[in-house]
């Protein structure tokens, strides 16, 4: 066959063959008595040879080595071709993803790329500071993606520049819960804290309670932690049982007894606040400490209940519980009757 009926068949054109002559892959037998190159059907067959290999990836060069060279073996070639393939679709998705975020912001100009990719470009810094500078410096007015912030968010170790994430995403006018939300399904313990950390701050996100009542079954205690204040902070009794846990635990146990006197204001929660701390100060385990941080909680609860339990703790056996207990009495007893919470 001539050039161009080896053109039409193979659907490979006609200067890419003539490249391949000259490359010496892929040589026509024979030439016609005018000169005209002049294909053999095995010369076809390895023109389809070259163009499966060149479906891989391979360069021209190595595919002349792996159709000449018998000691030529592929398995070496396919790892590298697997490995650089990888690496260019990680670039890819890397460049999808930039794309995508600018594209959310809803750019009317150039000067809005240009500043979004500027952006991007801080946030991915190695420099604590430029991360930090990227969020708090950015133009008034500019619309950041939540996607973008809340990613960020998850990515980022420094204390200094999450809190700056946290407050940038918490402003942001989306939600972002989407993001953080799969972060609090994370198998890296660090991204979970980082995630229900960011969701505690973001009142108005519509599905952040969700989230938050998931993570209170989480295994890490700081992820407990973090979802039992929010949720308390959101009004979500549910979380009554955690926060008592972290006053008898002793951890965030001030915030937690703070958190449960605003629920105790609601007269159903109050019984069931009551039950759970009056019981942590019976239990056989609770120590002295365990029942003075109870006692210091009891004076954030409204109502007389919780006054009546002071007044029996000023008696208690453990002269540290019953001292506290009297002072907290005295308190009690200097406030107005409003201030008490005392009913009539």
């Amino acid at each position: 066959m001539l050039i161009g009926d080896v053109a039409r068949h193979s659907g490979v054109s006609a200067r890419m063959l003539r490249h391949y002559d000259a490359l010496g892959l892929v040589r026509p037998t024979g030439r016609t008595v005018g000169g005209y190159r002049e294909y053999s059907a095995e010369d076809v067959r390895r023109i389809f040879h070259v163009e499966s290999l060149r479906s891989l990836g391979l360069s021209l060069k190595q595919i002349g080595r792996a159709l000449e060279d018998p000691a030529f073996t592929p398995s070496a070639l396919v790892s590298d071709l697997i490995r650089w393939t990888e690496d260019r679709l990680e670039r890819e998705a890397e460049l999808l993803e930039r794309l995508r975020t600018i594209d959310a912001s809803a750019p009317t100009g150039w000067q809005d790329v240009l500043r979004m990719v500027e952006l991007m470009q801080g946030l991915s810094s190695t420099s604590a500071a430029r991360r930090q500078q990227a969020v708090l410096a950015r133009p008034e007015g500019m619309t950041v993606p939540a996607e973008l912030l809340a990613g960020a968010v998850l990515a980022e170790s420094d204390p200094n520049v999450a809190g700056a994430l946290r407050w940038a995403l918490a402003r942001s006018g989306g939600d972002g819960v989407a993001t953080l939300a799969a972060g609090a399904r994370s198998e890296d313990v660090d991204v979970r804290r980082r995630a229900v950390l960011a969701i505690a701050g973001m009142r108005a996100a519509p599905d952040a309670t969700a989230v938050l009542a998931d993570a209170l079954g989480d295994p890490d205690a700081t992820v407990r932690r973090h979802a039992a204040l929010a949720l308390g902070r959101r009004g979500v009794t549910a979380a009554v049982p955690a926060l008592v846990g972290l006053v008898v635990e002793g951890s965030s146990d001030v915030d937690a007894a703070e958190v449960l006197g605003t629920l105790s204001q609601d007269p159903g929660c109050a019984d069931r606040i009551m039950t759970a701390l009056v019981g942590e100060l019976a239990a056989p385990a609770a120590d002295s400490a365990t029942r003075i941080r109870l006692t210091q909680a009891l004076i954030e609860l409204s109502g007389t209940a919780a006054q009546g339990v002071l007044r029996q703790l000023a008696h208690d056996e453990d002269r540290a519980v019953a001292l506290v207990a009297s002072y907290f009495i005295g308190v009690l007893d200097a406030r107005s009757p409003e201030d008490r919470g005392d009913e009539d």
